[in-house]
């Protein structure tokens, strides 16, 4: 049985890791099959996911085929029960929509053809530009019922609670993201009348006659005026279009899972695949959760998995994976972990050209840092690649194959089309192996937080539909999207992790915001704000909350009307706005606190004066004019850090700022130099793992330090260019105390365990009883009652080493 428990998932009642690789069954031939799962199995990982192609299983109407008669590589039953007998669990992908670069993304050409009508129209009645279909439309409902029979009769008897191996669910994939990434939200006649009904029940008759310029129930105007928005009321479309897409999305996906149910899917959890990383950042990612939360949040039996593009993990992008699973994280119930279902491994080389090289600890760090963050299950994709086959019913296209790349298929993925093992591998299987050998510890392990966390407002990435005619959108949207990310991200979030702090993300849109469980928020502001979330803002400062806040203070809601519910609760009035432009060069001073400081330009200054009366200390203003755009206000029994003008990533202001509010960074290092990802984890024994990442090509030499005393007996540690560990403190095994260690456990036996040399000179600090075997790779000394186990091998040299203990 298959449960979703205290954000860990237990397999008949035992935590587990799973380290998936997606291996496309239908894109090889079936003699492949087992060589591509033994280098599965190489690399470490004990499940395999794969997608099942609706396209391919059922070409014509009527005559789906997924035990191999038509081609022996589509025989589904038969991978699932090889990738059984190999010891592997299996997670299911079946769509209906699989994307994968197959063509219709995975959708039969026959589904269109018999019902153009899901096919939708977008703005101003212009055709879809994708392949994208009305997801509740009766006539595609009803082939994906059908679509869900057959796999579900494959899949139920080979669930893991009735004696199989599958044991998670996807249901459809990244849904939403056709009708994001080209900006056509899906307006067909039957989503316009389901739109009306719920306008209908989210407002009253007089609210809707203020709100728009047409009557619900005369379907000519309100399809017109809906499809190409006035000006007067394109901001209120965009918000209730928003609200109802999300609400569209999420019955969709209880309609598939009451498919799956019906056809004998039990107590495995379904999993929501979220969509939204591009060109190696995570900026628009948080609108994939935007779109999906409202399928999954707080609902038993389903998780989120989130898809991980970043190529290399390093200096520029490391926050933004680190927030991405923060925000996450936020949208989940006290049950419900983290998951990654596609997670970006290969060396990049997606069109075959040679044009992007990833380093080889692209996918090591991104795993490490997702794993300190508490995701149990991680699905390597593409981990092998393959081949796409001529389509019977050639549909003359220009290659006539499943997929639009060609014959070959996967060609960054870790393991070639051709079975060979590229650059990428060696690296990548040393992680999972890692991970794998202290499983057990890191399925129950939270990550250990300081007293902030980094505020998450789902409507400021609800942009995924905009009206190309309304400029007042394309005003709102531009603020809200230069302050909701980038520079917040690389300037805050970036300090605050450069500085040491280890932090979760708050949902302040949704959920209770309460001083007693987020002691201080971090929180990048636009100058839009809906009212209810300035006004939770306010009462949280006001009841004792400390909150920074970065970018701009609000002044309106999300429809541009004029709201400064949080201004007016911070007692600032709002005097000017000094942006950069030819020949000008807006420039900030700090005073108070924050003084000394060089002068720093600043592309954009939101300058306030304090009302009177209002407890405001200035700590920055505009060079120049003197206006005020930095202050520490007491307001209640809060205290906030105002910060309106874009700054750099000044580590030492942003520790200082959140100090002053209450919160202080736990886990510390004295690198001069910056570029190092740390955080930890503990479970309720006690025991802990510190993670650390190198985000440099440098050796880097420091020590680590926690509340400010030392840990690994104050020894100075060399963290190698580009590398990353998992050092243990306090870990039991083998029944031997490791106190702790500079090299990372590899392996646990009973009389063994095996570590990863990290040092010059490694040591290993343990509690036992038992005797540790004599051997030339290292030496045993006693040290306050502990044994001290000094490696004599450099781990440059050879970075193996195996301790062996008697009875």
């Amino acid at each position: 049985m298959i449960e979703i428990i205290n954000k860990e998932i237990r397999i008949d009642g035992k935590p587990q890791m799973i380290m998936c690789g997606e291996i496309h069954y239908f894109r090889l031939q079936r003699d492949e099959w087992q060589d591509r799962l033994d280098k599965l199995k190489l690399a470490g990982c004990n499940a395999v996911a794969s997608y099942v192609p609706w396209l391919c299983h059922e070409p014509a109407f009527g005559q789906i085929d997924l035990h191999g008669k038509t081609r022996p590589e589509l025989d589904l039953a038969g991978f699932i029960d090889l990738c059984r007998d190999n010891g592997l669990y299996f997670f299911l992908r079946p769509g209906p929509f699989i994307m994968a670069e197959i063509k219709n993304e995975g959708l039969p050409y026959w589904v269109y053809e018999k019902h153009p009508e899901i096919v939708p129209s977008g703005w101003d009645g212009q055709p879809a530009t994708t392949r994208t279909v009305d997801y509740l439309a009766p006539g595609f409902l009803a082939e994906a019922r059908r679509w869900y029979e057959a796999v579900m009769a494959v899949a139920a008897p080979r669930l893991q609670p009735n004696g199989g191996n599958i044991i998670a669910i996807q249901l459809d994939n990244e849904i939403g993201m056709l009708s994001w990434v080209s900006n056509v939200p899906d307006l067909t006649d039957f989503v316009l009348n389901d739109f009306a009904r719920w306008l209908g029940s989210a407002y009253g008759p007089e609210e809707l006659a203020a709100r728009y310029p047409f009557a619900l129930e005369d379907t000519v105007s309100r399809n017109a005026g809906i499809r190409s928005p006035g000006e007067e009321y394109a901001p209120a479309l965009h918000l209730d279009l928003g609200h109802y897409m999300r609400n569209r999305f999420a019955r969709y996906v209880d309609e598939l899972r009451g498919y799956a149910e019906e056809f004998g899917v039990r107590d495995v959890p379904f999993v929501i695949n979220i969509h939204g990383t591009g060109g190696g950042r995570g900026f628009t990612y948080p609108i994939g959760i935007s779109q999906l939360y409202e399928t999954y949040e707080g609902k038993p039996g389903y998780i989120s998995g989130s898809d991980i593009y970043f190529g290399d993990l390093d200096m520029n992008s490391f926050q933004d994976l680190y927030l991405i699973n923060g925000f996450m994280d936020a949208m989940h119930d006290e049950h419900q972990p983290l998951t990654s279902v596609e997670f970006n491994c290969g060396d990049g080389n997606f069109g075959s050209t040679f044009s992007s090289r990833y380093d080889p600890s692209a996918a090591d760090f991104k795993m490490r840092m997702c794993v300190a963050q508490g995701n149990r299950l991680i699905n390597y994709y593409l981990l092998s690649g393959g081949r796409n086959y001529v389509l019977d019913d050639k549909p003359g296209d220009g290659n006539d194959r499943i997929a639009f790349t060609g014959e070959r298929h996967g060609f960054a993925a870790p393991i070639s089309p051709e079975g060979e093992l590229n650059y990428t591998f060696p690296r990548m299987a040393r992680g999972i192996q890692a991970a794998m050998a202290v499983a057990d510890k890191l399925a129950v392990m939270r990550e250990e937080r300081d007293d902030v966390a980094f505020a998450f407002i789902p409507d400021y990435f609800m942009t995924e539909y905009r009206y190309p005619g309304s400029a007042k959108m394309k005003e709102i949207y531009a603020n809200i999207e230069a302050n909701r990310a980038h520079g917040g991200w690389e300037t805050m979030a970036r300090a605050m992790l450069l500085a040491g702090y280890r932090f979760g993300a708050a949902d302040i849109q949704n959920k209770p915001l309460r001083p007693d469980e987020t002691p201080v928020l971090a929180l990048t502001s636009a100058l839009y704000m809906d009212a209810g979330v300035q006004r939770k803002l306010a009462d949280y400062i006001l009841q004792g909350g400390g909150l920074f806040l970065y970018g701009e203070l609000p002044l309106y809601d999300m429809e541009g009307e004029s709201c400064t519910a949080l201004a007016d609760a911070l007692g600032l009035r709002h005097i000017g706005d000094f942006r950069d432009a030819p020949h000008v060069y807006p420039s900030v001073v700090t005073e108070g606190w924050l003084a000394p400081r060089p002068e720093v330009r600043s592309y954009h200054v939101q300058t306030f004066e304090p009302k009177p009366g209002v407890s405001a200390e200035t700590i920055m203003r505009l060079y120049g004019n003197g206006q005020a755009c930095g202050f520490d206000i007491r307001a209640g029994r809060g205290r906030a850090v105002v910060i309106t003008a874009r700054y750099n990533c000044d580590i030492g202001l942003f520790r200082t700022a959140l100090e002053k509010l209450g919160a202080k960074a736990g886990l510390t290092h004295d690198c001069p130099y910056h570029g190092i990802f740390m955080t930890s984890t503990s479970n309720e024994a006690g025991e802990r793992f510190i993670h650390m990442l190198n985000l440099d090509g440098l050796d880097k030499s420091f020590r680590v330090y926690e509340d400010g005393v030392p840990l690994f007996d104050g020894r100075e540690i060399t963290l190698g260019s580009k590398d990353g560990v998992m050092l243990p403190v306090g870990i039991t095994a083998s029944g031997i105390l490791i106190r702790h260690s500079t090299s990372e456990i590899t392996g646990i036996a009973d009389d063994e365990i095996s570590f990863r040399l990290t040092q010059a000179q490694d040591w290993i600090v343990v509690d036992t009883a038992r005797e540790i075997l004599p051997c030339d790779d290292y030496t045993v000394e006693n040290h306050e009652g502990l044994k001290r186990i000094v490696s004599r091998l450099h781990a440059k040299v050879d970075d193996r080493l195996t301790v062996r203990f008697g009875s």
